[in-house]
């Protein structure tokens, strides 16, 4: 048993949290939270310096950016009853295989995050909520791709060798969250799967950043938009 000082636990005036729900990394998608919130009749509730809204059919937690702070979070989230999390995020192009805005599930990981390592399992997604978020954004007529993500806490850092290196692998997407994610969530045995917006290009010869346009912007409230209704809808 693990001689760990400190366990994430639900406070007496916490709530419990319906199963299934959505995490979002980016502190980008947070504009289209007080949307949602109303939409769907959220309640919010205390959660560090992020921000967490629920009902009884689902929550919306995030931002939590880099691998410590997504980790803090799920652990509480899965303290408080979350039992399926999808974690919608935003990812960089290692590979001309992908490009600014296509959508990307995550099929393993690359950590170089100092979190993973303190929780003792595999960098893989679990199979089946990831095959029923292929399903649900093949059937909104969007062709997702797949492949290994290399998760980073040094943003300054891609290096030009790593970014050529890395795809010969099978790893075509950078972010600086999901080993760490996919660590929690096998070591405490819940279900979470991840789509990824592809937001910018690194392999070619200068970095290409797509996430200032509007289209850009406006394609991932769409998305967002699909996953929220179906986890609202029980449908994930």
């Amino acid at each position: 048993m693990d001689d760990v000082l400190i366990s994430p636990r639900r406070e007496k005036n916490e709530p419990m949290l319906p199963p299934t729900g959505l995490l979002l990394p980016n502190p980008s998608e947070q504009a289209t939270i007080p949307g949602l919130v109303k939409e769907y009749g959220l309640k919010r509730q205390f959660f560090f310096n992020s921000q967490l809204f629920y009902n009884d059919q689902f929550f919306l937690a995030g931002p939590a950016v880099g691998a410590p702070m997504a980790a803090i979070c799920l652990e509480k989230l899965i303290a408080l009853g979350a039992r399926r999390i999808v974690v919608y995020g935003w990812c960089g192009a290692l590979s001309p295989k992908l490009r600014i805005g296509e959508l990307f599930l995550p099929e393993f990981g690359l950590s170089e995050e100092g979190t993973s390592s303190h929780y003792p399992t595999k960098h893989t997604t679990d199979p089946l909520l990831r095959h029923r978020l292929q399903a649900l954004l093949e059937k909104a007529q969007y062709s997702p791709k797949t492949g290994g993500v290399w998760t980073t806490d040094a943003l300054y850092r891609e290096t030009r060798r790593k970014v050529h290196e890395y795809p010969e692998q099978g790893v075509f997407a950078v972010d600086m969250e999901y080993t760490a994610l996919e660590a929690v969530a096998r070591y405490r045995q819940v279900l979470l799967g991840s789509v990824f917006l592809v937001s910018d290009e690194l392999f070619g010869d200068t970095w290409e950043a797509g996430y200032r346009r509007k289209s850009f912007r406006s394609f991932s409230r769409q998305v967002l938009s699909l996953l929220v209704s179906s986890v609202h809808k029980g449908t994930l």
